[in-house]
């Protein structure tokens, strides 16, 4: 008897559902490692030692290797000769271009979706906010700092801009090396005081006032760490140097 399509066990009801491989080693300890650096327990710069993490992961050193590999593909860890792996430094300009870039998409996407038009939108924000209370109240600084970004991609996403949203994402992980270099910067800070700055700025962005909205991300408290930075990394262009000037006059100005 030849079998229809409709009876083909693609299509039977009662077919186990696909097993998902679990995450490997490789994969585990990437994520670790991805968390610890935009937790800032390894800041730009800092050595990663193989025999220390072996030691803390629970792993031998292959996998540890192909996760620093896969972490190296990212950006986030480089490979130094005679030295090993560090987590990728950022010079002044690096961090200046960094910067002026996030700056401008977040403006541009302000512009674009302040008033809010579309509720779910703004409910997506608030989704994020509430993943960052929930990190907050279980102290978890890896994660706060995940959902922290979210948090700022929400908000470029009330432009309804698809391509700025995606240009946004394309600088995610070199905008968390800075937020680590922040949050380091800002130790006195808890996380829960961290958590309101972002709930004031929602607050503001829900009051539909362009004008505002820009004007609270301008002091949204985010630059903390570049009090000083000319004498912990390199790379002291002349247009960084006048950007650092410029920050800081603004930051005294808002003060």
């Amino acid at each position: 008897m030849t079998r229809s399509v409709a009876d083909s066990p693609r299509d039977d009801p009662r077919r186990a559902p696909s097993i998902v491989a679990p995450p490997s080693l490789v994969e585990l300890a990437a994520a670790t490692l991805r968390r610890m650096i935009v937790g800032g327990d390894l800041l730009c710069g800092d050595r990663i030692v193989e025999n220390r993490l072996t030691r803390e992961l629970g792993i031998s050193r292959p996998p540890l290797r192909e996760a620093l590999r896969m972490l190296e593909r990212e950006g986030l860890v480089h490979q130094v000769p005679r030295k090993g792996a560090i987590v990728t430094p950022l010079t002044l300009h690096d961090i200046y271009e960094i910067f002026t870039l996030r700056g401008e998409y977040e403006r541009f996407a302000v512009q674009l979706g302040v008033p809010v038009r579309d509720a779910s939108r703004l409910r997506r924000c608030r989704e994020a906010l509430g993943r960052m209370a929930e990190a907050a109240e279980a102290d978890d600084e890896p994660s706060f700092a995940e959902y922290s970004f979210e948090f700022h991609v929400s908000i470029v996403g009330l432009s309804g801009h698809r391509r700025l949203e995606e240009a946004y994402r394309s600088l995610q992980l070199q905008m968390m090396l800075s937020m680590a270099m922040n949050r380091r910067a800002r130790e006195r800070e808890t996380l829960t005081e961290d958590l309101q700055r972002h709930r004031r700025l929602l607050e503001v962005i829900e009051g539909g006032d362009t004008d505002m909205v820009l004007r609270e991300l301008s002091r949204h408290g985010d630059r903390t760490f570049l009090d000083g930075i000319e004498s912990r990394v390199q790379g002291h262009t002349d247009v960084a140097l006048e950007w650092l000037r410029q920050e800081r006059a603004n930051s005294q100005q808002l003060g």
